[in-house]
């Protein structure tokens, strides 16, 4: 892996299991070319409260997903608040964002979008996702192919995204990416910081959160496939968006 250097990233994590924050600070890092050491991490369940200039001085906001929160639960997760305006701080003063799943999420709720529930037969696994005419022009989509595969595992969705902003991509369920026009700000519900090994690695620990029993997980582990344009995705934020 060839680092590239002088970038410093913030990692806005929402996990609470020690195994998956490790993993998915590897991954982050893995999949943007970037050192562990150049990605640090304020972790939301351990700081629910921040002030949104805690991104002040970093090139760009990384934001990860989350099997242990919601949304659509501002009550339970006092993080959520803090976690919006600090999206909106950085499309204010065009910090990069890159932003999977849960903060996809978060961003389309900081944007006054709407994210709705999907407890029954939500996306998950390796799936083909489909690229608009807009994705053409866009400096991380344009060389992706049409369709390409990505991780998906989410109970929660948004139809379409926020109102002015630029949709990229969508499967028949919900959008899957968009970014604000005009700004250095991507968002994605599947995850391109997660390869095929992690996605198996993520479903066995979640399994009593997305599988129904041991024989639904593994049907679902028999069909997941490599996602390296999905994957692909982060480095391309790093080398033409972070110069």
């Amino acid at each position: 892996m060839t680092l590239i250097d002088n970038r410093h990233i913030l990692l806005m994590q929402i996990r609470n299991d020690p195994r998956v924050r490790q993993e998915e600070h590897e991954s982050f890092a893995r999949h943007s070319g970037l050192a562990p050491s150049q990605i640090d991490i304020l972790n939301v369940f351990d700081t629910p409260r921040f002030s949104a200039d805690e991104v002040k001085g970093y090139d760009a906001l990384f934001v990860g997903g989350a099997s242990e929160a919601s949304v659509l639960e501002p009550d339970k997760y006092q993080f959520l608040d803090s976690g919006k305006r600090m999206l909106q701080y950085c499309a204010d003063r065009d910090v990069p964002v890159f932003a999977s799943c849960f903060g996809f999420q978060l961003a389309v709720m900081a944007f006054h979008g709407e994210v709705v529930h999907d407890g029954k037969d939500f996306e998950q696994g390796s799936l083909p996702i489909t690229l608009t005419m807009e994705a053409e022009t866009d400096p991380l989509f344009h060389d992706t192919p049409n369709p390409f595969l990505a991780v998906s595992i989410h109970k929660q969705k948004a139809l379409r995204a926020p109102i002015g902003f630029e949709t990229l991509a969508y499967t028949d369920v919900c959008c899957h990416a968009f970014r604000i026009p005009n700004k250095p700000f991507w968002a994605f519900q599947f995850h391109p910081e997660v390869d095929r090994d992690t996605l198996i690695e993520r479903l066995t620990i979640y399994q009593s959160q997305y599988t129904k029993d041991p024989g639904h997980l593994q049907s679902i582990l028999n069909t997941v496939q490599d996602t390296p344009e999905s994957n692909s995705l982060l480095r391309k934020f790093v080398d033409r968006v972070l110069r």
